[in-house]
C-alpha cells in the first residue's frame, strides 16, 4: 500500500505542477508584455492580470483552508476577482506570479507530511486530496485561459 500511496502523491505533484497533457501556469505566465497584462480581448470579461489574480487568490485560499483553522475564506465571487484589468505595476505582477509559485510549493509540501484522506478537522468532509485535485483542476481551466486570451492577443509561441 506505501508503494501506491507514494505514486498517488507523486501523480498529484505532477497535476499540480502542471504540463504533461497541457502547457504549464509557469509557460502560460512567461514573458507577457507588460502591456498586454490588462487587456480583454473581443469583449471578454476577464484580462490576463485578472485571470492570473484570481489563480492566486483561490490557489491561496485552497492552501490557507487545508492547514488553518482559523482561516476566513474571501467572499465569493467578488473576493476571488480583481477589479482592475491591469496590475498597479511590474511589481504587483511579479508578486502575484511569485505568490502563485510559493503557495503552490507549500501546498504540495503539506500533500507530502500528511494523511491526504483525513478529514480536514474544521472542515465539512473536505481532505488534502480533494484540496490538490481542486488546486489541480482549478488551476488547469485558467491556465487554458490564460494560453487562449494570450493566442487572441497575438502573443502565444
Amino acid at each position: 500500500m506505501s508503494n501506491q500511496h507514494d505514486i498517488l502523491i507523486a501523480e498529484l505533484i505532477k497535476v499540480i505542477e502542471g504540463g504533461g497533457a497541457h502547457a504549464t501556469l509557469k509557460d502560460a505566465l512567461d514573458g507577457i508584455p507588460a502591456n498586454a497584462r490588462g487587456i480583454k480581448p473581443n469583449g471578454l470579461p476577464y484580462s490576463i492580470w485578472q485571470l492570473a489574480e484570481h489563480i492566486r487568490i483561490a490557489q491561496w485560499d485552497m492552501l490557507q483552508f487545508s492547514k488553518d483553522g482559523s482561516h476566513q475564506s474571501p467572499k465569493w465571487p467578488d473576493d476571488y476577482w480583481p477589479k482592475d484589468a491591469a496590475p498597479a505595476d511590474d511589481a504587483a505582477w511579479e508578486k502575484t506570479v511569485a505568490q502563485i509559485n510559493t503557495d503552490r510549493s507549500e501546498f504540495i509540501s503539506l500533500i507530502k507530511s500528511g494523511d491526504i484522506y483525513e478529514k480536514i478537522p474544521h472542515g465539512d468532509g473536505q481532505n488534502i486530496l480533494r484540496e490538490a485535485l481542486q488546486i489541480a483542476d482549478h488551476n488547469a481551466y485558467h491556465t487554458a485561459e490564460i494560453i487562449l486570451l494570450r493566442r487572441l492577443l497575438g502573443i502565444w509561441k
